[in-house]
């Protein structure tokens, strides 16, 4: 199975000795996976490699913006033609049933967020499928990513010792209280798919309305 990890920190994974050791390192000697990272900021045309801009409508922190995301997935769609995983705390709770299923595919491309996660035309247009490891935030994608990979290779024929292993219980536990509005970032226009007017608006009271209103 091939594993393509969209991320600002390649580092983060490529070094990792986890990657290297036990379970995982053999599956990879075996050929029975393939982890490949590619670095959002080298998309970037910003001439300084910037990723992220302040969001319309105000707030804390800074969202990840439209175009090296969207020009990094789709270069890495020549490579591998598996589903955009977005590992983000909103996704759905990836549980032992989750992941049996997802080990069945071929490939998939793991997208890892920072800061306060992306634009949400990328969430809307590109990825596939939202996956969270747990009810807290971590500083970045990267950890739930490796996590994602892990439960995922255990799965796959060769990659455990004993076959019988990875016959588990199933944990499904249906999540409640995550509530999140879409966040949009610059530009206002992007490809044809456009920020809600009232985000521009600068209306502060219809803004928090429409927040309101689009909370899932």
């Amino acid at each position: 199975m091939r594993f393509d990890v969209l991320t600002i920190f390649p580092s983060f994974i490529e070094d990792n000795p986890y990657f290297k050791r036990s379970i995982i390192g053999r599956a990879i000697d075996q050929n029975i996976i393939d982890v490949h990272t590619h670095d959002i900021r080298t998309y970037s045309k910003d001439k300084h490699k910037k990723v992220d801009d302040m969001p319309y409508g105000g707030g804390a922190g800074m969202l990840m913006t439209c175009q090296p995301i969207f020009d990094a997935i789709k270069a890495v769609k020549k490579l591998n033609k598996g589903p955009v995983v977005f590992m983000t705390p909103q996704g759905k709770k990836l549980t032992h049933t989750r992941s049996r299923r997802l080990a069945k595919l071929d490939s998939m491309i793991i997208l890892c967020g920072r800061y306060e996660g992306i634009d949400q035309r990328i969430r809307d247009e590109l990825v596939d499928e939202e996956i969270s490891i747990g009810d807290y935030v971590l500083t970045g994608g990267e950890l739930p990513a490796m996590v994602v990979i892990d439960t995922i290779t255990r799965q796959l024929p060769g990659a455990l010792h004993d076959g019988d292993s990875a016959l588990e219980d199933s944990f499904t536990r249906k999540l409640s209280g995550k509530k999140e509005y879409p966040h949009y970032t610059r530009p206002a226009n992007f490809k044809g798919f456009k920020v809600p007017e009232t985000l521009l608006s600068g209306n502060h009271a219809e803004i928090e309305k429409w927040r309101r209103k689009h909370l899932k």
